[in-house]
């Protein structure tokens, strides 16, 4: 009886001393902890007009609304938002794109612009803060549309 009371004792200390090390183990591994601190962010970056202009004349404009993901403690760490980025990065590929067919938007390659968008948002902000890239809408609104509204 007395082997087996102190055998009870010894593997209770030893599993609760174990357990304590395993836990802070864990906690202090920052894959770990990323996973269970913090979460992803869903933002929202204001439309993106973008003139489309073919013959020399303006034909109408181009407005994307896009939203992104990223790291909640990414987005905290930075001194400027990723979002002034992202409606530039997002401009200048859609007005400079040759392939953009603004009369047939559903023939356009979004999986291409919104990868395109990340990495280069990610780029001139120096850390890879952006994890992914969301069309919210994309249309094609003709110059004399808009003018009449």
């Amino acid at each position: 009886m007395v082997a087996v009371g102190l055998w009870m004792s010894a593997a209770t200390a030893l599993s609760g001393y174990a357990t304590v090390n395993w836990v802070n183990d864990q906690m202090s591994n920052p894959d770990a902890r990323q996973h269970s601190l913090g979460g992803l962010d869903y933002e929202t970056v204001r439309a993106v007009n973008v003139p489309m202009i073919a013959n020399g004349a303006l034909q109408g404009y181009v407005v994307a609304k896009l939203v992104f993901t990223a790291d909640t403690d990414a987005l905290a760490r930075l001194s400027v938002p990723p979002h002034p980025f992202l409606v530039d990065e997002a401009f200048r590929r859609l007005y400079s794109d040759t392939s953009l067919d603004f009369t047939q938007l559903e023939r356009y390659d979004l999986d291409s612009l919104t990868e395109e968008l990340r990495m280069a948002a990610n780029n001139r902000i120096g850390d890879d803060v952006i994890q992914d890239v969301l069309v919210e809408e994309f249309n094609y609104f003709a110059k004399d549309d808009v003018l009449s509204h």
